[in-house]
């Protein structure tokens, strides 16, 4: 049977799916995640290993220690290049982090919250959600 969220690479040879709507959907301000994802902000959200299955493909994972000092293993496609999930998160046990724009479908998931917002650009409006200037508790 189909999973209900399907996710891809930007060239397609890595797929993959599961079915977990989440709870915790961020958009992250933080300096790790504006250089892991060039821009502004990050929008990731967390899946339960059990749930996540890899279809296609054989990432290539950049394993990062990001400024809290804590490991996480960042996915890449080694064909063209996009980052689609983290996993072996060390703060995260347990939960694998896709980015929204890896979906098929992102319109689906909506952030729930923006962390690191002491971080937010001055020209980045705020989005109506609760603001957080570090990480949430």
């Amino acid at each position: 049977m189909a999973k209900k969220h399907t996710a891809r690479c930007a060239c397609g040879s890595v797929t993959f799916e599961f079915d977990s709507d989440p709870d915790f959907v961020a958009v992250c301000h933080c300096l790790d995640c504006k250089k892991a994802s060039g821009g502004e902000a990050a929008v990731f959200f967390g899946v339960p290993e059990i749930d996540f299955t890899l279809l296609t493909g054989e990432p290539k994972a950049f394993h990062y220690v990001a400024q809290s000092g804590k490991g996480l293993d960042r996915n890449f496609c080694p064909e063209c290049g996009a980052r689609v999930f983290s996993s072996n998160l060390e703060s995260f046990p347990g939960l694998v982090f896709v980015t929204v724009g890896s979906l098929d479908k992102p319109e689906d998931i909506e952030p729930k919250l923006e962390m690191f917002t002491k971080r937010r650009l001055d020209w980045a409006t705020p989005l109506d959600l609760p603001q957080f200037e570090n990480m949430p508790r």
